[in-house]
């Protein structure tokens, strides 16, 4: 059975989160008010569509969760030798091009991993957090009727809004250096020696496949091996 100490800190974890949840919810209620969306609303209608439409391709492109390589995959799981280093230094770059091209998402979440851990494992980071917090909320307690005066000065709820978010920027950027410092690092090892000694040629993504036509002299039905006679076009297809 779990001590009382365990069910004190699970207790505290629990109501951390609710609190930090409802602060949350109550600064972007008081975004809303204050004209936030309508702020962001204008700053896209004066975006032309055209390029609206080419970086939704972007994202949708370079977020496809279908590039995400299973731990078979990555890891080169199952192969005679997915890992070695190689001496030529023109191949040695093309195959980091070509891991860094098709391992990027894996990179991005193994990177995404690191700074979480990092960040348990630092609890000035998390209290630090938790105190920034606790003054959002007190912030939007104080400016819930529109404005605080502070020593005769009228202070509205937008202009402390906005003081926050630089304010917070400022925080998180002392509180957090060190995590993203650790975390960048360590992540950039990691991805270095992946990139430098992962074998992963063999493994294509359905646009870096190339398509050949012609007279091809082998036997098709036996496998055996053979060549293009009379070759066509040899495209790259790009998806």
């Amino acid at each position: 059975m779990a001590s009382n100490n365990e069910l004190s800190q699970g207790a505290g974890s629990a109501g951390t989160m609710m609190m930090l949840s409802g602060v949350v919810g109550s600064v972007k209620d008081k975004w809303n008010a204050s004209g936030g969306n309508e702020a962001v609303a204008k700053v896209s209608d004066a975006i032309p569509q055209q390029t609206k439409d080419y970086l939704s391709e972007a994202k949708k492109k370079l977020f496809n969760p279908a590039h995400i390589r299973n731990p078979k995959v990555y890891f080169g799981i199952g192969e005679e030798k997915p890992y070695f280093v190689e001496s030529n230094l023109p191949l040695l770059l093309s195959r980091v091009q070509h891991n860094l091209a098709f391992f990027y998402l894996n990179y991005a979440i193994q990177t995404a991993i690191l700074f979480v851990l990092t960040l348990l494992i630092s609890p000035g980071a998390i209290i630090g957090m938790g105190l920034l917090g606790l003054l959002w909320a007190y912030v939007v307690r104080v400016t819930s009727e529109g404005s605080v005066e502070v020593r005769g000065i009228t202070i509205s709820q937008k202009t402390a809004t906005y003081g926050m978010m630089v304010l917070s920027a400022c925080v998180l950027y002392y509180v957090l250096s060190h995590v993203f410092w650790w975390t960048l690092s360590t992540s950039g090892i990691l991805i270095g020696l992946h990139s430098l000694l992962r074998d992963a040629s063999m493994h294509k993504d359905e646009e870096d496949k190339v398509v050949m036509s012609g007279d091809f002299s082998g036997d098709v039905n036996t496998g055996s091996e053979g060549e293009f006679l009379n070759p066509g076009d040899t495209t790259m297809n790009v998806v």
